[in-house]
């Protein structure tokens, strides 16, 4: 049996592993997003407007499984990722991660 293989039980994150999220963070968690959007999770909310459902369920199964893969690592860690691999030019705060879970779905703003 290979030991890669027993310790990889989620994929690795890159863009080709989750291609529609990192769709979406280069065209909303780009650098204009606060003066496009004015919040991280304002952008999910007007993105879930512009998006056909299937686009909708496979950001937020992405986003979903993104977040299941780096629960309890650091947010810098977390914001590393999400800007060296999945491209976003947005680096989330503390509080951000729930909000933008929220706006996925579909809940309002706490």
């Amino acid at each position: 049996m290979n030991s890669k293989a027993t310790h990889k039980h989620h994929s690795e994150i890159t863009a080709e592993t989750f291609p529609a999220l990192r769709s979406f963070m280069h065209g909303y968690f780009h650098q204009d997003m606060a003066d496009e959007y004015g919040t991280l999770d304002e952008a999910v909310r007007q993105f879930c407007e512009d998006a056909d459902a299937k686009e909708r369920s496979a950001v937020a199964g992405q986003w979903q499984q993104f977040v299941a893969q780096t629960k309890g690592q650091p947010l810098a860690a977390i914001n590393k990722v999400l800007t060296d691999k999945l491209g976003s030019a947005c680096r989330l705060r503390p509080d951000d991660i729930e909000k933008i879970t929220r706006a996925f779905e579909g809940l309002p703003p706490d």
